[in-house]
């Protein structure tokens, strides 16, 4: 009967759409760009890069990685360390948070160590392995861990920072660069602090751990180029003879995602994060295709620029030429087109001015925006007497200054970010800065500027804004201002106000009184998207991710750092591909996504556009079945093939998730499945089918 259904299925429905992840599900995308610590372990190698792990098999060659994900508990790892004895590798993570792996990747987390309240530092500097124990130097004495138990044996609080432990027959060392060297008898209490003793002075170690030799093997391991993994073994006379090279697992070189754009399928990201203060991030432009290739921009570009190339935090894509990309931040404007280096635009060949005397490491352009004709809007800031640009498609450099977008008289707004052009063709951006905390908006079309610095709610009540950190549209043509005391909505109706109201959306308590709170209050927003169901993804610093649903007051997620993949509460930038409803989270500590219920709304339902995934759904599968291709707010019926109602809803975007049950929760019988759509006025739509496999 199965056999004959999937026969079935496949001569009735051409399949050609490629399956996408499962809804709900997570991604990370670790970087790989600078090999900090190898590890051997018998045929597998272990490899700390850019803080995360992967692993080589000496065996049948293959690569392994790892992330919070799928197959360890944390993020940013600070070293490793193989114990031969148990057969497992220990990882510490800069929180102080340990996992144990082993070779067939099963994973122990060592959590009380990272939830211990302790008084002193915690801080672990390195590890000695003896037998099945590994002796944990950390900044208040020692930690015995048992590896083969997964427990921790003792913590010795010696009051002072131990930077390595080592031990011989009958005694154990704690070296410290503040206290000297000091030693115990191994059969003596070592709780007691009497029992050690000083015996020497400290001496520090150096140790390489990127060229490290592998006796199991007979080889050395050791980085090339930063990032490549490669061995080699030398001859008598020390000549060296390569045995394995160039291995790194795919992904980005660097987890810096700052400012990120969706564009043609294709995720584009700048590394940089300048906004006043420097932080000399090299200057990163990557990108992720739909194949799941990585590209990284031109780089090092100093030799051939003659002054810095640093902080890079912002980049829009032409959208006539979608090979030529302009990335931007401290240092200027640049143009790439397929990756490669074409121009910079500086203080000295455009009108473009420096923050101080012309000095080209201070042209500071920290939003860009291309308008829909491929006209590059520009914002200059700490400038002198600029502030507003237009690059025309001519190559033709126009001023749209204004005295508004000053910061004082001798200088322009100084972090002005987030540029964007709403529905209305309406120039948007921010001031981020606490000197001048500013919304702007500038209609080309009539030349006119504004700018809002006080904040008055529906109530009449000022809003104590600190920090204005983004402005955004959502599908309704409303505004979302992101600011360090939660976001701001303002209304159709109130653009172009002399004083608009900004709405802090109220949300009811549902608690039987009339009492209601602002949505996400004191809440710091740092980055907005919105999805193919108009539904609001608010990135935070120190809170993770919201997801508010179209109504703008319904909570359906909150991802933080402990209750999911998530790699850190900290958010700099989002991104959504529409196509799939991937959405893309820049963290402080790298680059994750999720696979969100929402995608981009079609124009039209036809049999060509809409289809459902996974099809046929196999027995094994138990997660939600998705049909694409759906018009806004489109209603949709399941149906068995001979007309008896299953489920029914409306599209979330341009999608409908159905988890495979009938109307009473239960799992619906092996057969084929009819999905009957309309739009949302009662238009027609089209059929799709689903065979399912039980």
């Amino acid at each position: 009967m199965k056999r004959l259904l999937f026969i079935l299925f496949v001569t009735l429905l051409s399949i050609h759409h490629a399956l996408a992840a499962g809804i709900g599900t997570w991604r990370v995308y670790p970087a790989y760009g600078n090999i900090s610590q190898i590890e051997p372990a018998g045929n597998i190698i272990y490899v700390v890069s850019s803080n995360n792990l992967f692993s080589y098999n000496v065996g049948d060659q293959s690569i392994e990685t790892y992330d919070k994900a799928r197959n360890l508990s944390d993020t940013d790892i600070q070293l490793i360390k193989w114990c031969n004895a148990a057969r497992r590798l220990i990882i510490v993570y800069d929180n102080t948070n340990i996992d144990l792996i082993d070779n067939e990747g099963r994973l122990y987390n060592m959590s009380d160590y990272y939830n211990k309240t302790i008084t002193g530092d915690k801080t672990i500097n390195s590890i000695y392995i003896n037998a099945h124990f590994a002796y944990i130097a950390t900044g208040f004495g020692i930690v015995k861990l048992n590896v083969r138990d997964n427990e921790i044996s003792d913590s010795y609080n010696l009051g002072f920072k131990v930077d390595y432990v080592y031990t011989d027959t009958d005694n154990i060392y704690a070296a410290s660069s503040t206290n000297g060297l000091f030693a115990a008898k191994l059969t003596s209490n070592l709780l007691d602090r009497s029992n050690w003793s000083r015996v020497g002075d400290y001496t520090k170690r150096t140790e390489d751990k990127t060229n490290v030799f592998d006796q199991a093997n007979n080889c050395y391991w050791t980085k090339q180029d930063d990032m490549l993994l490669t061995s080699y073994r030398t001859d008598a006379e020390g000549n060296k003879t390569t045995i394995v090279g160039g291995v790194k697992p795919d992904g980005p070189k660097y987890g810096f995602f700052h400012n990120m754009k969706m564009r043609n399928n294709t995720l584009y990201a700048a590394g940089g994060l300048f906004g006043v203060e420097e932080t000399n991030r090299p200057g990163i432009i990557q990108s992720l295709d739909a194949d799941g290739n990585w590209t990284v921009y031109q780089e090092n570009l100093k030799p051939l620029l003659g002054h810095e190339y640093l902080d890079q935090n912002c980049l829009d894509i032409d959208p006539n030429n979608p090979s030529r990309l302009f990335a931007c931040g401290r240092t200027g404007l640049y143009e790439f087109n397929n990756g490669q280096f074409v121009a910079e635009y500086t203080c000295d060949n455009s009108p473009l001015q420096a923050a101080f005397n012309n000095d080209k490491n201070y042209v500071i352009i920290n939003s860009i925006a291309f308008d829909p004709e491929g006209n590059l809007w520009v914002t200059n800031s700490i400038s002198p007497s600029t502030s507003l640009f237009e690059l025309k498609t001519n190559g033709e450099w126009v001023s749209h200054h204004k005295n508004q977008f000053m910061m004082n008289e001798t200088c322009s707004m100084e972090n002005m970010i987030s540029m964007m052009f709403d529905s209305r063709n309406m120039l948007w951006f921010v001031n981020n800065y606490h000197r001048k905390t500013a919304l702007a908006c500038y209609q080309p079309s009539t030349d006119a500027a504004a700018v809002y610095e006080r904040f008055y709610n529906q109530d009449g009540s000022s809003i104590g804004v600190n920090r204005v950190r983004c402005v955004s549209e959502d599908r309704d043509g409303k505004l979302w201002v992101g600011t360090d005391v939660g976001p701001l909505l303002l209304e159709p109706s109130e653009i172009g106000a002399e004083e608009p109201v900004f709405t802090q959306v109220k949300v009811p308590r549902n608690d039987g009184t009339n009492y209601a709170d602002y949505l996400l209050s004191n809440v710091d927003i740092r980055c907005i998207a919105t999805d193919g169901g108009n539904r609001k993804w608010f990135g935070t610093f120190g809170n993770g991710v919201y997801l508010i649903d179209s109504d703008n007051i319904t909570e359906l997620q909150h991802f933080t750092k402990d209750n999911s993949p998530l790699l850190s509460n900290n958010i700099e930038s989002i991104a959504i591909n529409e196509l799939s409803g991937e959405v893309f989270f820049g963290t402080e500590s790298g680059l994750c996504s999720y696979m969100s219920d929402a995608t981009a709304v079609a124009e039209e339902m036809t049999k060509d556009n809409v289809y459902a995934y996974p099809n046929p759904v196999r027995p094994d599968y138990t997660g939600l079945i998705t049909i694409v291709g759906l018009t806004y707010n489109a209603d949709v019926k399941i149906t068995t093939a001979n007309g008896v109602l299953v489920a029914q809803g409306r599209s979330n975007g341009g999608s409908f998730t159905w988890d495979g049950c009938d109307r009473k929760g239960k799992r619906v019988a092996s057969g084929i499945y009819m999905v009957n759509t309309a739009t949302a006025v009662g238009g027609k739509g089209t059929v799709c089918k689903i065979a399912i496999v039980n």
